[in-house]
């Protein structure tokens, strides 16, 4: 592809990052012009996908780049440079409301059909269900994922620690997950000897067979299938509440509908319906003429009994209520209005969710607006058991100390769309009784279920280039870090059984001579490396595509008090690269600040980093010397910039998001006028170091001059904003413009 050794291409995406973007990249770009680099926009923001995929809806001038889709082809090429920053995983929420934003800003969008009818409508849906949840990740990790805490993050923690909340030894808080019936207690595997095709299958009990999906499998290919019972789901469920009730503990959900997209919604609705039993019961014919779908939470009930007269609402409304009487206290994402755990499936995110009650003492916040011991429900048991096991670590050792604990940096097996996370287009709720198999080319039955109407099946796929690349990474990482490394694997799991005999196979490839690498359960695994991250000491945590996501979170919001600010870098397999900015979402409660007061808290930090390493490596594939020294001055710059606490603050009328990029600039201009590597760079950057920081006095009472006050310009575009208003609203300061304009001439 012509021009990518000289390109970094910069993801334009959606809520905080996509603000933070508009005052970034003008710094940015004034610094990577003079090594002749080119930093490039693409769009893969929400409302540029659902353009881009509904083009033939649209005239020629509203018509896009699939950036998407573009993004996806250069994973391909061994000189791709992506900066990939968060995105939003849509619910269903979130799609219709930007679907009606288009509409509204004139784009002839059809309606997302909720209940379908004809195979125009059924079609509609099929298209716009690829952009729910995790659309974007698995098209652009087309790698592993290395992600850990940077040397210079985690001396700005220990200089700067966030507060923990105290554990007490009484704390009557834990996890509870299923015990039988789930996807882990049904879970199949199968290594496939040659390549060969697939049928996906279901055998009715007239013996009908329909055939949902047929594929393609590769030699060596790890096959998975696996059913939760919708039974055993509501009677888990049922028996949660009833537990919690009793023993007067506030009860929580925690579930993963974004990246599990089509599951996850499924599990929730499930959760919504058993908690007001009653209420779906005593309305269920009205509920369904109305469309309301529980899989969207109590919100959908809310949206749709709008069109009700007034005397039926007051009704309904009442019976919600109700319900409280006779269900535990529920935990809620916000107490002042009301929300609850169960309002939108989008609101509870167990890798977000989970490591935010742990980090404050186990406990969540209830419906009076106290902080309190709950009972976690996750019930999918595969992965809920590390969850208990760091809960009961932090009741013996209370909490983790972030200006001493060690580190617990990642291995992740994601690329080519690896195990839970590429199953959405193979995933089925089962319409009536029967069997649901897999059955090779020759007509070999290779795996089946007995499943049930309402049953979630599901199968996964995990490459086995993929798998060996990612024990590569491991040793690569391990040898470079001088770190132990465990490999996170179940020995009683199916697929981890099958991942077992590779992860043996291939380290025989490489020299551990003197590496200790260890294969451990993942109960085993958390245990160790909490006893020795108490202690100061790292550990390299080797894990699954689930696990790598829930764990990248976990550990950092523990130690750095977020994941926003880990080094995420992902080796593509074809050569390129992509580096993250960090986890922890798109922040629409960070945009609403904007909104009410001028002032954006996001921090850039994840950008920085991400850009650092991004051009440490087009320097060292396309050996461009100055890409590599204005690398090593960024490091320096973002050191700088936390030692001098010069993150934005949370604060309205201080230090906010442009007012970080303001000072990035400067610190880096003045490491370019220090260095001795590039006398040119050093007097062009120096003089411009010495501009800033005779203005930095003018600049940042610009800056703050403008914070306050509402600025409704951003309400008239939330998903699809105008990008020139955005622009002067991110960009407040006159003269800093006007410096970062002289030096571009």
């Amino acid at each position: 592809m012509s021009g990518t050794e000289t390109t970094i291409y910069y993801t334009l995406t959606d809520e905080a990052p996509s603000l933070a973007t508009c005052s970034l990249l003008p710094v940015v770009r004034t610094f990577t012009a003079a090594a002749g680099i080119e930093v490039k926009v693409t769009d893969i923001s929400l409302a540029g996908r659902i353009l881009a995929s509904f083009s033939e809806y649209l005239s020629d001038d509203q018509r896009v780049e699939d950036g998407l889709a573009f993004l996806g082809g250069l994973t391909q090429d061994p000189n791709a440079n992506i900066i990939k920053l968060p995105n939003i995983s849509a619910s269903i929420p979130q799609l219709k409301a930007c679907i009606a934003e288009l509409q509204g800003q004139g784009y002839a969008l059809p309606d997302l059909p909720e209940a379908p009818e004809g195979d125009d409508e059924q079609e509609l849906l099929r298209r716009y269900s690829k952009l729910l949840g995790s659309a974007v990740n698995p098209v652009l990790r087309e790698g592993n994922s290395d992600r850990r805490a940077p040397v210079a993050v985690k001396q700005f923690v220990r200089k700067f620690p966030h507060s923990m909340g105290k554990w007490s030894m009484a704390s009557r808080t834990h996890a509870d997950y299923m015990r039988d019936g789930d996807f882990y207690s049904a879970e199949q595997s199968i290594t496939m000897e040659n390549a060969t095709e697939v049928r996906l299958e279901f055998v009715a009990k007239d013996g009908t067979v329909t055939v949902n999906k047929t594929l393609g499998l590769e030699a060596g290919e790890i096959f998975d299938s696996m059913r939760m019972s919708a039974r055993a789901l509501r009677d888990f469920f049922e028996q949660t509440l009833q537990d919690a009730k009793d023993s007067d503990v506030m009860w929580s959900l925690h579930v993963k509908a974004t990246m599990m997209k089509v599951s996850h919604p499924i599990v929730f609705g499930h959760a919504v319906t058993v908690f007001y039993k009653e209420l779906f019961e005593k309305y269920a014919d009205l509920f369904d003429e109305l469309g309301v779908n529980p899989n969207n939470g109590l919100s959908s009930v809310y949206e749709k009994i709008e069109s009700l007269p007034r005397s039926k609402r007051e009704e309904i409304m009442e019976d919600i209520h109700a319900c409280y009487e006779n269900r535990p206290e529920m935990a809620m994402v916000d107490s002042l209005k009301g929300v609850t755990n169960l309002h939108v499936p989008s609101d509870i995110i167990v890798d977000a969710s989970m490591p935010a009650m742990i980090r404050n003492g186990g406990k969540m916040w209830g419906p009076d607006g106290k902080a309190k011991d709950c009972k976690a429900v996750m019930p999918e048991s595969t992965y809920s058991t590390i969850y208990q096991e760091m809960i009961n670590f932090c009741k013996t050792n209370g909490a983790f100390d972030p200006t001493t604990m060690g580190s617990v940096p990642n291995v992740g097996l994601m690329a080519r769309k690896a195990e839970e996370y590429g199953s959405h287009d193979k995933t089925y709720e089962i319409e009536s009784e029967g069997i649901m198999r897999v059955v090779d080319a020759d007509g070999t039955v290779l795996m089946q279920h007995e499943v049930e109407q309402g049953d979630i099946w599901r199968a996964c796929q995990t490459k086995d280039d993929a798998i060996r690349d990612w024990v590569k990474l491991a040793v690569n990482r391990s040898r470079q870090s001088d770190t132990p490394a465990i490999f996170w694997l179940d020995r009683n799991r199916a697929h981890d059984i099958e991942l077992i005999k590779k992860v043996n196979s291939y380290l025989t490839e490489h020299d551990t001579v003197g590496l200790d690498i260890r294969i451990m359960t993942y109960v085993e695994a958390i245990r160790r490396s909490m006893e020795r991250m108490i202690r100061g000491s790292d550990t390299i945590s080797v894990t699954g595509n689930v696990l790598r996501d829930y764990l990248t979170d976990l550990f950092p919001i523990m130690e750095l008090g977020t994941s926003a600010k880990m080094l995420s870098i992902v080796p593509m397999l074809k050569g390129g690269g992509m580096y993250e900015t960090g986890a922890g979402g798109s922040a629409p409660k960070h945009v609403q600040q904007v909104q009410e007061e001028n002032h954006l808290r996001w921090d850039s930090l994840g950008e920085f980093l991400a850009l650092a390493v991004s051009l440490e490596d087009m320097g060292n594939k396309q050996d461009n010397a100055r890409a590599r020294i204005l690398a090593k001055t960024l490091s320096e710059a973002t050191g700088m910039l936390l030692q001098n606490n010069k993150s934005p603050s949370r604060k309205v009328g201080e230090l906010d998001n442009r007012g970080s990029h303001f000072y990035l600039g400067m610190y880096w201009a003045q490491a370019l006028g220090r260095q001795t590597d590039d006398a040119e760079l050093a007097e062009k950057f120096s003089d411009l170091g010495k501009i800033l920081a005779e203005n930095e006095a003018t600049i940042l009472a610009e800056m703050e001059k403008v914070q306050g006050r509402p600025v409704e310009a951003v309400g008239y575009g939330y998903y699809h904003a105008d990008r020139s208003t955005i622009k002067e609203i991110m960009r407040p300061s006159p003269t800093f413009n006007a410096v970062l304009a002289a030096a571009n001439k």
